[in-house]
């Protein structure tokens, strides 16, 4: 039997991340994934010509884009214009994200726009970290005093973190999230599934084992360490360490007697976030002016992520196919038929007659967004490694400890091969 330094199960954003640096850093390394191509939730779906994501993903200049250049990796795509607008009782307002619209737009009083004005100048240099145990609710209601400006931040964090939950996220995340969305985010072109393409050839390069299709059963351990995987069907893989990149729930399953170690309260901890997202290709945008529009009195969001001869925003089809993308932020209670209705009718406001152009739609109506969050709740951030049995390590969105969405993925992936390879020198 072969035996791997590393194993690593899933083969997403994190357990690829992971496994690169495992590598680099001299372990043989393998990454079991059970489905057929690698990605997880970063795949790209390629339907009649257009590039749909399982949603629009935006890449914010934190620890994953950081990481990403470190690992020389091309990133292909652009940044979007911050022109966006506010929909406050179907009407299309502009948001003040410039010296024109901050002089035009009727959805602020002056007394709100310099309000505003005065909290964008504070955020751009301000330690975000002294909100972090305060909620996004709290964070708001304390601190502005506009009426209008509240509607405004809750659109902006809700849409910089994915999260319905103002009265439960931590508003420090939230706030270094809308920071790093003040220098622009980053449209892949051809969707995130080059993102994963880049870093599986990277993973090769470096001597990792790439396996699809294969379906862990359980991490196998004995007088607390990890000594193997057991596959279903049968095949077990020897490996003196295990990171395990599959959302909480999944890795306490995977691992028995998990309600005697950390995963136990780290799973019971846990709040899922999902959206609904109606994705959809135009032959043209009937009004090209609304590209970002927030929700103001309704958790929702539209974006344009499709370049149209301008050098904005990313390169999402072969024939110019324009790809718009709408999210309802979602609750514990989901409604697929409803939810689906009211995106469709916020097109018809957004975007009157997109049925006329329609070449082809996406609709997804539970969409997983993250497995958890920073949240007040919280007993404690899990990982990167389950001290009740040596060798074993988590990894994943979920696994955050204060990064949010792509960033928390791969911080997390790092700080498991990190605390890995420490401990192991310790162990020596």
């Amino acid at each position: 039997m072969t035996k791997y330094g590393v194993a690593i199960v899933g083969g997403g954003i994190a357990g690829l991340t992971a496994a690169i640096y495992a590598a680099k850093a001299g372990k043989r390394t393998i990454v079991l994934e059970k489905q057929e191509q690698l990605g997880g939730r970063a795949i790209t779906n390629k339907k009649q010509g257009v590039y749909f994501n399982l949603g629009a993903h935006a890449l914010y200049k934190g620890e994953a884009y950081e990481t990403f250049r470190e690992l020389g990796l091309r990133l292909n795509g652009s940044t979007p214009s911050i022109d966006a607008y506010g929909m406050w009782k179907e009407q299309i307002l502009p948001l003040p994200t410039n010296a024109s619209s901050f002089i035009q737009t009727p959805l602020l009083s002056w007394g709100g726009k310099l309000e505003l004005a005065k909290w964008f100048i504070k955020l751009r240099k301000m330690d975000t970290s002294v909100w972090n145990k305060i909620s996004i609710r709290d964070w708001i209601e304390t601190q502005l005093n506009d009426p209008m400006l509240r509607n405004v931040f809750y659109a902006l964090l809700r849409t910089s973190t994915y999260v319905l939950a103002p009265e439960l996220h931590a508003a420090g995340p939230a706030l270094k999230q809308l920071q790093r969305a003040l220098k622009g985010v980053l449209y892949l072109d051809k969707g995130w599934g080059t993102l994963v393409e880049e870093l599986r050839e990277l993973a090769v390069q470096q001597g990792v084992e790439l396996v699809t299709g294969c379906k862990v059963a359980a991490v196998e351990h004995q007088d607390q360490k990890v000594h193997s995987i057991l596959c279903e069907g049968g095949t077990r893989i020897e490996a003196s360490n295990v990171i395990l990149t599959t959302p909480p729930s999944i890795s306490h399953k995977l691992v028995p007697h998990a309600d005697q170690t950390a995963l136990d309260s780290w799973t019971k901890q846990a709040i899922p976030v999902t959206v609904a997202c109606l994705d959809i290709g135009l032959r043209k945008l009937p009004i090209h002016e609304h590209q970002f529009i927030y929700g103001l009195d309704q958790p929702i969001f539209f974006t344009h992520q499709s370049r149209d001869g301008k050098p904005r925003p990313a390169i999402l089809s072969d024939d110019g196919t324009q790809v718009i993308s709408l999210f309802k932020y979602q609750g514990q209670q989901t409604d697929a038929a409803k939810d689906e209705g009211e995106l469709e009718r916020v097109l018809d406001v957004v975007q009157p007659g997109w049925r006329n152009e329609l070449v082809i739609r996406q609709f997804l109506p539970k969409m997983t967004v993250v497995h958890d969050f920073p949240h007040i709740k919280r007993m404690e951030d899990p990982g990167p490694a389950v001290t009740e049995i040596e060798g074993l390590y988590v990894a994943g969105d979920w696994a955050s400890h204060g990064e949010l969405l792509v960033d928390a993925s791969v911080a997390s992936a790092k700080r498991a091969v990190s605390q890995l390879l420490n401990t192991r020198e310790e162990i020596k």
